[in-house]
């Protein structure tokens, strides 16, 4: 099983938020409830699932706004 997950973008260094949405599980009969958690929190929930965690790459700002134009 994997659990892809992404960092989320309005969380700045430092913040005591959690940082990280869960983005997609494959592989297995999981259910994510809470919207953002903790890389502590994803870290057990995997452990604890037997699964990996996959963090995605973030996609630069350029390219999310539609490119040049």
């Amino acid at each position: 099983m994997k659990i892809y997950v992404r960092e989320r973008l309005k969380v700045g260094k430092g913040v005591k938020q959690p940082r990280y949405k869960v983005v997609a599980v494959t592989g297995g009969d999981l259910q994510v409830l809470a919207g953002h958690l903790r890389k502590t929190e994803l870290e057990q929930i995997a452990r604890d699932a037997g699964a990996e965690i996959v963090y995605l790459e973030a996609v630069p700002e350029e390219s999310r706004k539609g490119g040049a134009g």
